[in-house]
C-alpha cells in the first residue's frame, strides 16, 4: 500500500506543531515576562495584547490540526479498524483534543474576561496583585494552572501521533492485524 497523505499529515503535524508550541511560548514568554514589566498596571494589558495578537494564528493552527486529523483518520480507516491497537490510539487521541480544546475555549473566555481589567495593576499576566478585582484575580489564577495544560494536552497529541506512526512500519502492522484477527477468533 503506497497511498500518500502529504497534505493531511501535514495539517495534522503543522497545526499540532503551531498549537503546542504556541501556548508554551505564551506560557514561558508572554505570561512570564509581563512580569518583568515595571508598570503593574500595564503587565496585564501588555500580555492581554500579545494574545490578541496570537488567537487568529491559533485559531488556524487548530483547524489546520482538525482538518489534517480527521483526514488521517479517514485515510487509516482500515487501519484503525483492523490493526490491534490502532483504534485505541485513535480514541486517546480524540480524548487528548477534545480536552485541549474545550481547554483553549476556555482560557479564550477567561482572556476576554481579563481584556475589561487591562489598566489593572497586577504582578503578571497570571498573576493578580493585592488590589485586582476578585472575579480579574480568578480568571487570573485559572489561567496560570490552563497555560501549562494546553501545551501537555498537545504535547501528548503529539505522543500519540508518534505511536500512529510507529504502528505504521510494515512489521507492526502486520502483527496488529494478525494480533486483532486472533483476538476475533478467540486465539
Amino acid at each position: 500500500m503506497s497511498e500518500r497523505n502529504t497534505l493531511v499529515r501535514s495539517l495534522n503535524d503543522l497545526g499540532l506543531a503551531a498549537w503546542f508550541g504556541g501556548t508554551l511560548a505564551g506560557a514561558v514568554a508572554v505570561n512570564g515576562a509581563s512580569r518583568d514589566v515595571a508598570d503593574p498596571a500595564e503587565r496585564l494589558r501588555i500580555a492581554n495584547v500579545a494574545w490578541a495578537r496570537w488567537a487568529p494564528v491559533n485559531a488556524v493552527a487548530i483547524g489546520a490540526h482538525l482538518v489534517g486529523s480527521t483526514g488521517l483518520l479517514v485515510a487509516n480507516r482500515n487501519r484503525t479498524v483492523g490493526q490491534k491497537g490502532v483504534g485505541a490510539a485513535s480514541v486517546v487521541k480524540t480524548v487528548f483534543t477534545g480536552t485541549a480544546l474545550a481547554a483553549t475555549a476556555l482560557s479564550g473566555v477567561l482572556g476576554s474576561k481579563l481584556r475589561s481589567h487591562d489598566r489593572t495593576p497586577t504582578e503578571g499576566a497570571t498573576v493578580p496583585g493585592e488590589s485586582t478585582p476578585s472575579d480579574a484575580a480568578t480568571a487570573q489564577q485559572q489561567l496560570r494552572v490552563l497555560q501549562w495544560v494546553i501545551p501537555a494536552l498537545t504535547a501528548g497529541i503529539v505522543v500519540v501521533n508518534a505511536v500512529h506512526g510507529e504502528q505504521q512500519r510494515p512489521g507492526q502492522q502486520l502483527a496488529g492485524i494478525i494480533g486483532k484477527a486472533g483476538k476475533l477468533v478467540g486465539v
